[in-house]
């Protein structure tokens, strides 16, 4: 591990004892730690960011411009934060990362977060500005569809979501260090307990996210859903990542009915340790990584 991927050890390290020293901290100091994530990035460069309101968003969404960018061609970036923090301000370098490589412009809407706002209404609003998308004119095939932890469940289920409504999906999708698991089943959570510095604070926000729904319902826990159809999938996780079980069980799943799945594990790295881009040269080498795949998948 590299001494900058170290930093993102020692950052969440921090806020998971502070979080778990306060358990009934409130979900706006929870959010400001969410928040505080978005420093870990570096500034990319020649990228421009614009607000704009948009279905969706129950705040301004952010526009990521890359100067290098074919402007027919989307990244749909869902942030993550456990369901409860995150907004497109704290995503919108690691976003802007993502673009730049694969010479997209990058949408980062602000849906509504759990507690207030119970499941489904976080994936209501990504369906919402989806839809929005597409009456932009932008083609299915050059719109791709991506999120980290929180934001990489949204992205699955969002697919699962496309296929019952019978609208079409996107030409790619992108899942890094996606949540997925309600029921806490994955047996990372227990094998990298001692080497992920956010153990533990999964499975405290699954009964949150869900609240009352059935951790089995295949848009809360897209390990449930039957991704047969669904267009090309990279997924991403950190090997240290007590939540890499997820990743894993996803892409068996997906390529045992036919999905053309991209599976990438960085040995010894964090949870979310994709923050880091610009900074640590595993995030680095990760990011650039998916942005040359997404760039090749949008035709």
């Amino acid at each position: 591990m590299s001494p900058e991927s170290q930093a993102i050890v020692d950052v969440f390290g921090f806020a998971r004892q502070r979080m778990m020293e306060n358990p009934n901290m409130s979900a706006r100091e929870g959010r400001l730690f969410i928040e505080s994530f978005g420093s870990l990035a570096s500034e990319p460069t020649e990228v421009t960011y614009e607000e704009v309101q948009c279905p969706g968003s129950i705040g301004p969404a952010i526009w990521c411009r890359p100067a290098s960018a074919d402007p027919s061609h989307i990244i749909l970036y869902l942030h993550g934060g456990a369901g409860t923090g995150g907004s497109p301000s704290s995503h919108r370098k690691l976003a802007g990362h993502l673009a730049k490589v694969a010479s997209c412009v990058a949408l980062l809407p602000d849906y509504r977060l759990v507690p207030e706002d119970p499941f489904p209404a976080g994936l209501e609003d990504c369906l919402a500005t989806y839809k929005w998308v597409l009456d932009q004119g932008f083609k299915p095939s050059r719109i791709a569809v991506a999120g980290d932890s929180a934001g990489a469940n949204l992205t699955a289920a969002l697919l699962l979501k496309l296929k019952e409504q019978g609208l079409p999906f996107p030409g790619a999708a992108a899942l890094l260090s996606p949540w997925l698991d309600m029921e806490n089943l994955g047996e990372s959570r227990q094998f990298n307990f001692e080497h992920d510095a956010l153990a533990g604070l999964a499975t405290a926000s699954t009964a949150l996210y869900c609240q009352g729904t059935s951790p089995k319902n295949p848009f809360a826990n897209p390990l449930y859903g039957d991704f047969t159809g669904a267009p090309p999938l990279f997924v991403s996780a950190g090997g240290w990542d007590t939540l890499l079980s997820d990743a894993l069980t996803l892409a068996e799943k997906a390529k045992a009915v036919g999905v053309d799945v991209t599976l990438q594990v960085a040995p010894e790295m964090q949870h979310d340790y994709h923050f880091m881009v610009g900074r640590a040269p595993e995030a680095t080498e990760t990011v650039t990584e998916i942005g040359r795949w997404i760039a090749a998948k949008l035709q």
